[in-house]
C-alpha cells in the first residue's frame, strides 16, 4: 500500500501546474487543489507512525485548504460532483482534529511538568499517561480511516478528478458573467475580509464563542489568499504574514479551551479531586488567556488599520 501511494503521489506531483489569472475558477480550483491534495498525502505515513505531531498538523491543515476550497469553488462545479469528497473530507478532518487536540495538550503538559517538583511531575505524568491513552484510541481510530476501502477509493478518485479539466465543472453560460480568476478572484477574497471586519462592532463585549467564529473567518480568508497566493503581488506575503499572527492569537486561545474541556472529562470519576499539578496548569491556562485577551484589542486595531489592508489592496492590482 505504502509503494502504491507513493507511486500514486508523485503521479500526482508531475501533473501540479501553476494557476493562470486567466484560467476559468474551476480550472484554477482544480489547480490549487491537486496541489493541497498532494500535501495531504505526503504527510499521510507520517500521520499514521504518529512519531512527529507535525504530520498530522500539516495533513490536518491540508485537509482544512481541501474544504475551505471546496466550499468558495462550488457555484463553478456540479453538486453531485464534489459531494462524495466533501463527506469524506469531514470524515478525515475530524479524525486528525481528535489525534491533533491531543498531541497539542500532552506537548503542552510535558513542557509544563518540567517547571514542578518531582513529587509534582510523577502526579502530572498519571494525567499525561491517561491522554496518551486517549491519544491511542484516537489514533487507531484514524489508521482503521486510513485503510479503510472508502479512503483508497477517495484518493483514487479525487486524484483523478483533480487532473481531468472539465470533470464536474457547470457548463460555461453564454451570457457574459465573470468567470477568470483576475475577474472573480478580487471580490472573492474581499468578501472573506468583509465576513472578518463583520466582528468590529461588536468586539468588546466578545466571548469565547465569538471568538471563535472570528477565527474560523479569519482562517477562510488566509486560506482563500494563500490558495491563490501566486498570482498576486509580493505584498500578499506580508499581509499572509498578518494573517497568520491573528489565526495563531485566536488559535491558541481555542486550543486552552479545547485543552480545559480534555481536562474536565479527564478528571470525571475521581470524586471531584483534581491534583495539584492539575490545577496549577489550568491557573497557567487561565493567566494565559487572561493575557491572550488583554492584547487582542491592539493586535485587532492593527489589522484593520489603513496600512496592513493596503498590502491586500497591492496585492489584488497584479490580477489586472
Amino acid at each position: 500500500m505504502t509503494t502504491h501511494l507513493s507511486e500514486w503521489i508523485e503521479s500526482l506531483k508531475a501533473q501540479i501546474q501553476p494557476v493562470d489569472p486567466r484560467d476559468t475558477m474551476a480550472e484554477a480550483g482544480r489547480k490549487v487543489l491537486l496541489k493541497e491534495f498532494v500535501r495531504m498525502l505526503q504527510h499521510e505515513a507520517g500521520s499514521r507512525a504518529g512519531e512527529d505531531i507535525e504530520d498530522v498538523h500539516q495533513m490536518r491543515v491540508a485537509v482544512r485548504r481541501i474544504r475551505s476550497a471546496l466550499r468558495l469553488l462550488q457555484r463553478y462545479f456540479r453538486t453531485k460532483s464534489l459531494s462524495p469528497y466533501r463527506r469524506q473530507l469531514r470524515k478525515l478532518a475530524r479524525a486528525l482534529g481528535a489525534v491533533r487536540d491531543l498531541d497539542v495538550l500532552i506537548a503542552d503538559l510535558s513542557q509544563f511538568k518540567a517547571s514542578l517538583d518531582t513529587n509534582q511531575q510523577a502526579d502530572l505524568q498519571k494525567v499525561i499517561e491517561s491522554l496518551e491513552q486517549k491519544q491511542m484510541a484516537a489514533r487507531q481510530d484514524l489508521i482503521r480511516l486510513l485503510d479503510g476501502k472508502a479512503y483508497r477509493r477517495f484518493i483514487r478518485s479525487f486524484g483523478e478528478f483533480l487532473t481531468t479539466p472539465g470533470d464536474g465543472a457547470k457548463a460555461l453560460s453564454d451570457d457574459i458573467v465573470p468567470i477568470q480568476v483576475r475577474h472573480v478572484l478580487p471580490g472573492m477574497i474581499h468578501g472573506c475580509l468583509a465576513s472578518v471586519l463583520a466582528y468590529d462592532d461588536v468586539l468588546d463585549d466578545a466571548g469565547p464563542e465569538m471568538l471563535h467564529g472570528l477565527r474560523i473567518e479569519f482562517k477562510r480568508l488566509r486560506y482563500t489568499v494563500s490558495l491563490f497566493e501566486d498570482v498576486l503581488g509580493t505584498q500578499i506575503q506580508n499581509f499572509i504574514e498578518d494573517l497568520k499572527a491573528m489565526q495563531e492569537h485566536l488559535g491558541r486561545l481555542n486550543d486552552i479551551m479545547v485543552a480545559q474541556e480534555n481536562l474536565d472529562d479527564l478528571i470525571v470519576g475521581r470524586n471531584g479531586y483534581v491534583s495539584d499539578s492539575v490545577r496549577a496548569y489550568t491557573e497557567r491556562l487561565n493567566a494565559e488567556a487572561a493575557n491572550l485577551l488583554a492584547q487582542f484589542p491592539a493586535m485587532w486595531s492593527r489589522f484593520t488599520s489603513r496600512k496592513v489592508q493596503s498590502k491586500l489592496s497591492s496585492a489584488l492590482l497584479a490580477l489586472r
